[in-house]
């Protein structure tokens, strides 16, 4: 057994993070860089993604996966950055819309918006990731695709995020799938399903009445989730420690949804 500074390294790891600019993808970046790897971080804002990269010290590209054109080319940045191989792809970038289902919507309730993105963006950078994944990929040492995925792709919100819910739900089960499609290729896939992290897109359920407060009030391990959470089980999962892992949705909650039990009044 190799000792625990080499199990769970991932110093010289060519590492892409999409929506890497702020949020989860920030923190996931940001511990990335603190370890060693060689970090590429992607957002739609050449303004934010550059200002983030001089946070981390590591290398950044504009772009919009939310388009079959926008995931090809930055996979063809990436090939040129990373002389055209890529040891682990981060699946982030993300977005939500919540609305009322009483509310007479002309815009489908975010759908359009949010699939194009979260899912089909998710399904087509992953495609065209593959060779470089493939390159660098061995029997020993996999190659690694994590998908962010949420809690509420397993247990829906109260929130009227319907959108973002049945998005993230597909994540999951594109991870399982993609999973089962890699193996052989040496290629593994996970996800993780974080619970409530402190961000931009979290924010937004104050609207419906989840502040911060009261979130972690809901969550067993009583806080919510912060960088370190979210930075650790992506290390984990690229690291030597997590190559035996594929098809793994893995809670990044607090407890959010493994370890609630029903009150007494409803039983």
């Amino acid at each position: 057994m190799v000792s625990s500074s080499t199990l769970f390294s991932v110093a010289g790891k060519n590492v892409l993070v999409t929506g890497g600019s702020r949020g989860v993808g920030y923190m996931i970046a940001k511990g990335f860089s603190e370890a060693g790897a060689n970090v590429l971080l992607t957002s739609r804002s050449e303004t934010d993604c550059a200002k983030a990269a001089q946070e981390l010290n590591c290398q950044y590209v504009a772009s919009n996966v939310a388009s079959r054109e926008g995931c090809q080319a930055l996979v063809e940045q990436v090939g040129r950055t990373f002389d055209k191989r890529l040891d682990v792809l981060i699946n982030n970038a993300g977005t939500s819309w919540g609305e009322p289902l009483s509310r007479n919507s002309k815009s489908n309730w975010g759908f359009d918006k949010v699939f194009d993105l979260n899912v089909k963006g998710l399904f087509f950078l992953t495609r065209a990731c593959l060779p470089l994944l493939e390159q660098s990929a061995s029997p020993d040492n996999p190659s690694r695709i994590i998908n962010i995925g949420s809690v509420t792709g397993l247990v829906p919100q109260q929130a009227p995020t319907h959108a973002y819910d049945a998005s993230k739900a597909a994540v999951h089960n594109l991870t399982r799938k993609f999973a089962a499609d890699l193996a052989s290729k040496h290629v593994t896939v996970n996800a993780l399903a974080p619970g409530f992290v402190p961000s931009r897109m979290s924010a937004g359920l104050a609207a419906w009445g989840g502040d911060a407060d009261q979130l972690a009030r809901t969550i067993p391990l009583g806080r919510l989730g912060n960088a370190d959470d979210m930075a650790g089980a992506c290390i984990y999962l690229s690291s030597r420690a997590g190559n035996w892992c594929t098809g793994v949705i893995l809670n990044v909650d607090g407890g959010a949804v493994g370890a609630l039990q029903l009150p007494l009044s409803s039983l």
